[in-house]
């Protein structure tokens, strides 16, 4: 399988690579756009895909995190009647999450729910049967059944924001789960040494896991090992970017918030000077400002793996695990000394 060709060099250390289009499973919003947003509408999911394009993304599953259902309903319905081809399905990313502060992350808890079959096929409906990934929690009362309905639909199973016992885990697994998302978040900030859920789930050979590169979601060292013990062929990387990114170098949209202040949905992140995206006065993460060329370049950095194996992580082999192909090229320069991938154009 071919991930990166047409290598030219362009000086002692860079060289011009063609790569296949990124395809990104986890994106919450872009350059300002916010996809759970009140204010969402097809030309702003347009625009914010545009954005998107020129970090080398073709592809991706825009993500609907926890919230009533009619704002759920209301996102997914404008994602869904979007004509764009990057558009490659939705994500949907709770309600059945953990209730437990830590592992629920900037969902809200007064709209986490049960899983049921009846809740999700409603929304389906509202997304005119666009779901094709679905993150939730093992523990949450109704998963199981919920699981097994979903691998036996065709829509593939992710286990996060969690805090599930081994047993809990082993049997959503054995159930169809085959997906950690942003594995090392999502949980407790503090653990047992062992079992933990990171541990469990490190260990299922039957499970993909997605991390966020950022160097803020994981430590060089934890991404490092975490790529080591799945290794190259089930390790995917996601920005579970939100409207902030894109926006923190200077280069905010017109329309962004003032005060480096963003939303997912009724929930407000902030960033930061360093890129790091938080829920204001509190040590949690709420999503990232990453795009995917960096994820790949920080992979390559944190790592130490070739950058061909790398590039394979942010876009043919999520796009395999979805039973999906990638789209267009990408050119982009690689300077192996600095770690840095620079993307100069992207044909779709």
């Amino acid at each position: 399988m071919t991930h990166a060709s047409g290598r030219q060099a362009r000086g002692p250390d860079v060289v011009t690579l063609t790569l296949p289009g990124l395809f990104d499973l986890q994106v919450n919003g872009f350059g300002g756009i916010d996809f759970n947003g009140a204010d969402l509408a097809g030309d702003r999911v347009v625009e914010a895909l545009c954005r998107m394009r020129a970090t080398g993304v073709t592809r991706c599953l825009p993500t609907l995190i926890t919230s009533s259902f009619d704002r759920f309903a209301a996102s997914a319905r404008i994602l869904s009647r979007v004509s764009d081809a990057a558009i490659a399905g939705i994500h949907m990313e709770g309600p059945y999450v953990s209730a437990a502060d830590g592992a629920r992350g900037a969902h809200p808890l007064g709209h986490v729910a049960p899983a049921t079959v009846d809740d999700f096929n409603r929304r389906q409906d509202a997304a005119h049967g666009r779901i094709v990934l679905v993150t939730l929690a093992p523990e949450v009362p109704g998963a199981l059944r919920l699981i097994e309905y979903l691998v036996a639909s065709d829509v593939r199973v992710a286990i996060g924001h969690t805090a599930a016992t081994p047993r809990q885990l082993g049997d959503a697994i054995a159930a169809g789960a085959s997906l950690a998302t942003h594995l090392g978040n999502g949980c407790a900030q503090m653990l047992p040494r062992h079992p933990n859920v990171i541990w469990e789930l490190l260990a299922a050979d039957e499970v993909f896991a997605s991390v966020i590169a950022d160097g803020h979601h994981l430590p060089a060292s934890t991404l490092k090992a975490m790529a080591r013990a799945k290794g190259r062929d089930r390790t995917i990387l996601v920005t579970d970017a939100t409207a902030a990114a894109g926006c923190d170098d200077g280069n905010a949209p017109p329309e962004a918030p003032a005060a480096r202040r963003y939303t997912i949905g009724d929930v407000v992140c902030e960033l930061g000077p360093d890129g790091r995206v938080s829920l204001p006065g509190t040590p949690y993460l709420a999503g990232s400002s990453l795009t995917l060329d960096r994820a790949i370049a920080n992979t390559s950095r944190f790592t130490g793996l070739p950058i061909d194996a790398v590039i394979a992580m942010a876009s043919t082999i999520p796009a395999a695990y979805l039973g999906m192909t990638t789209a267009g090229t990408v050119t982009a320069d690689w300077d192996a000394e600095g770690c840095e991938l620079s993307v100069r154009s992207v044909t779709t």
